[in-house]
C-alpha cells in the first residue's frame, strides 16, 4: 500500500525552457486543488542538498504563466552525483515532510530522479522541459514550440538581409543530438537546405545544392544547421569551405544561441505545461512513481522514466521529404 502523499516538492533542473514556469504553476495549483501542500525547491538538486525550500500556494504563482525561464532557478549539481550528496538531499526532504517529487527538465534531470527513487524508494514524477524535443515518450517537450517560433521569426528577419545583399546565410540553431528544431524551423522559414545530425548530407551534395539554387535564379539562400550536424567541425569551418569552393557566394554566419531558450512561452507550451502538471501530481496521488508525463497522439500519457531516458527519438521521415520538395 503506497504511503499517502500530503506534501509534494517541485524543482526545475538543467537548461531552462519556456513553459517551465507554467508547469510550476500547474503543479502548485493542482496540489492546492487536492488540498495537499506544495514546496518549491530552488536551484534543482543542488537546492535539495542545501535545503533551499519554500512553501508555495496558489497566489505565489500569480502572473508567471507568461514568463520564460524558471522562478525556482536551475543549476547542475555535481554533488548530487555522489551517494553522500543524494543522502543529504533525502534527509532534507524527510525533515521538511516532503513525500514526493515532481522534477521538470531533460534526461539528466530524469536520470537523477530515477537514481534517487532507486536508492530511497522516494516517489518521483518527471515533466519534460527542453527545447531540443529529444525526450522519448512525448511528441512535444516544454519549450520546443516556443523555440521553433523564435527561430522562425529570427530567420524571417535574416532573410530580409540575405535578399537585400544577395547573400548566403548559415543559421545555426540548437540541437546537439537531435535535428527537430532545425528541420521544422527550416521548413517553416523556407530554408534552401537543412543540416541535421540524423542525416549526413555531405559537403559535395551541399555544394551541388547551392550551385543548383544559384542556377535556378535564387539570389539569396538560407541554410539552417543544427549545432550537432556532422558535416563540418563547426559552422564557421563550413563557411570557409563554401567560400573556397563557391566564391560567387557572399557567405555569412548567424549563431542563434541562447536566445532560443528565452522569451514568453507560446500558447501551446502554456497549455501543455498546465496539462502535464495536473497529470504529474494526480499520478503521484494515485500511487504511481518513476514515470514521465508526456504528450502522445494529443493525449497526456505516462512513460517509465528509464524508457524516457534510454529511448531514442526519431526524426520525421515525411518532413525530410517535404523539406527536399520545398527546396526545389
Amino acid at each position: 500500500m503506497p504511503k499517502k502523499i500530503k506534501k509534494v516538492g517541485v524543482l526545475t533542473s538543467g537548461g531552462d525552457s519556456p513553459g517551465m514556469n507554467a508547469a510550476i504553476r500547474s503543479v502548485v495549483r493542482t496540489c492546492a486543488y487536492h488540498t495537499i501542500e506544495c514546496i518549491g525547491i530552488y536551484r534543482g538538486y543542488q537546492g535539495m542538498i542545501e535545503g533551499d525550500f519554500k512553501e508555495m500556494g496558489p497566489r505565489s504563482v500569480n502572473n508567471i504563466v507568461n514568463k520564460g525561464g524558471t522562478i525556482l532557478k536551475s543549476a547542475r549539481s555535481t554533488e548530487f552525483r555522489t551517494a553522500e550528496g543524494r543522502k543529504k538531499a533525502h534527509e532534507n526532504l524527510v525533515k521538511a515532510g516532503i513525500d514526493a517529487l515532481v522534477v521538470i527538465g531533460g534526461d539528466g534531470t530524469f536520470t537523477g530522479g530515477l537514481l534517487f527513487n532507486n536508492e530511497f524508494n522516494f516517489p518521483v514524477m518527471g515533466i519534460p522541459g527542453t527545447i531540443d524535443n529529444d525526450i522519448f515518450g512525448t511528441s512535444h517537450t516544454l519549450g520546443y514550440d516556443t523555440a521553433l517560433n523564435t527561430v522562425v521569426d529570427v530567420i524571417d528577419k535574416i532573410r530580409d538581409t540575405a535578399s537585400s545583399h544577395n547573400r548566403l546565410f548559415f543559421v545555426e540553431v540548437m540541437g546537439r543530438d537531435a535535428g527537430h528544431i532545425a528541420l521544422n524551423a527550416g521548413i517553416g522559414a523556407g530554408a534552401e537546405e537543412i543540416l541535421i545530425p540524423e542525416e549526413d548530407l555531405g559537403l559535395e551534395r551541399l555544394l551541388e545544392s547551392l550551385q543548383k539554387s544559384k542556377a535556378s535564379g535564387k539570389s539569396s539562400s538560407i541554410v539552417v544547421i543544427a549545432e550537432g550536424d556532422k558535416i563540418g567541425k563547426n559552422v564557421f569551418e563550413l563557411k570557409d569551405y563554401v567560400d573556397s569552393n563557391l566564391p560567387e557566394y557572399d557567405v555569412r554566419v548567424s549563431v542563434l544561441g541562447h536566445m532560443q531558450r528565452g522569451g514568453s512561452p507560446s500558447c501551446f507550451d502554456r497549455v501543455l505545461a498546465s496539462r502535464l502538471g495536473v497529470k504529474a501530481v494526480e499520478s503521484l496521488l494515485e500511487g504511481k512513481s518513476n514515470y514521465m508525463v508526456g504528450l502522445q497522439n494529443d493525449k497526456v500519457a505516462l512513460t517509465p522514466l528509464e524508457q524516457a531516458i534510454k529511448g531514442k527519438t526519431e526524426i520525421d521521415r515525411e518532413l525530410l521529404r517535404v523539406s527536399d520538395i520545398m527546396s526545389t
